[in-house]
């Protein structure tokens, strides 16, 4: 238990000492954030705001899993899927903010470096780790053996939960609350699970978070961009596979899973029918809409992921003895 107190403290402490240091030069050099003029009018106000702030959570991430950690396969893959995310949301914000292209990396270009990490994933989870094609079923208690389709399950677990934080990454706070509480309980998974060392991994990741609230809370002096938002959520799905529960992240991820449904059910709506279903999405700005102030929103999601953590824990525990893990 110290090794994973003090790993979330390093991160923290990572975070916290960087983050003065680096918002001024982002500043300095304007690195601001673009306000999309379709969205709420209040969030006009937050054009400039220094982005890319997931560059010094990242390095408190991998900071104290290098100092805490034993650099096993695991963690070391675990590392992996989260920075190979890093460097594409490096790229895609860089695009975006010195570049002055809008929408940064095409959505294909995007797509295969997920696919491209996802193919490494597979051949080290399997090769190395020794990880099977099973999938474990929550509620059943069971597994079934998917054979070559788990190596789709991967990729797409890989896409979908960097794609769904990235959504997340809307207010103030949001996303840095929501991966806190979402790897606080992925880190108590993998104590359960015996992976001890993922474990140590998932706290400095709660750390950083932590920390980084400290700058992106309400009213957030940086944004993490999609430099941090892809990053974690490359790291939330490197702690589903890699613990071989994939079918638990939806249940600890709840937030995230609305927040991406709401944008495909808004796109299928609109396209099919031309109506939309929420006034805007990802759904937290709907709510905005709807009148909630942004605080109100990021607290609702935070208790939300909360409550959805402790049950996808209860899931665990309640079948734990009759699984293999």
């Amino acid at each position: 238990m110290l090794q994973i107190l003090s790993a979330a403290l390093i991160a923290a402490a990572v975070v916290l000492i960087l983050g003065p240091i680096l918002i001024p030069l982002l500043h300095r050099l304007k690195f601001g954030q673009s306000i999309r003029a379709e969205g709420p009018a209040s969030h006009q106000k937050k054009s400039g705001t220094p982005t890319m702030g997931g560059i010094f959570m990242i390095a408190g991430i991998v900071i104290a899993t290098a100092i805490r950690a034993e650099w096993t396969a695991e963690v070391l893959l675990a590392l992996f899927i989260t920075l190979g995310h890093f460097v594409l949301g490096f790229l895609d914000d860089y695009i975006k903010v010195v570049k002055k292209r809008n929408l940064g990396l095409k959505a294909r270009q995007k797509l295969l470096g997920q696919i491209i990490i996802a193919a490494v994933t597979i051949y080290f989870a399997t090769t190395k780790l020794g990880i099977e094609t099973t999938l474990w079923l929550p509620v059943a208690g069971d597994t079934v053996d998917l054979g070559a389709l788990y190596y789709v399950l991967v990729l797409l677990v890989i896409v979908g939960a960097s794609n769904a934080v990235n959504l997340t990454d809307g207010l103030d706070g949001l996303a840095s609350g929501c991966m806190a509480i979402a790897a606080s309980c992925y880190c108590a998974i993998c104590l359960i699970t015996n992976h001890t060392e993922l474990a140590i991994f998932c706290a400095a990741i709660v750390g950083a978070c932590i920390g980084f609230l400290r700058f992106n809370f309400h009213p957030a002096k940086i944004f993490m961009g999609d430099t941090g938002s892809l990053a974690l959520g490359g790291a939330f799905a490197a702690m589903g596979i890699l613990t071989h529960t994939e079918l638990l992240l939806p249940v600890v991820g709840l937030i995230f899973v609305c927040e991406a449904l709401s944008v495909i059910i808004q796109v299928i709506s609109f396209q099919t029918t031309g109506k939309r279903v929420f006034k805007m999405s990802p759904i937290h700005h709907h709510f905005e809409l709807s009148g909630w102030s942004e605080l109100k929103v990021v607290f609702v999601f935070w208790s939300v992921g909360l409550i959805s953590g402790v049950i996808g824990l209860m899931m665990l525990t309640s079948v734990m003895a009759s699984v293999n893990f």
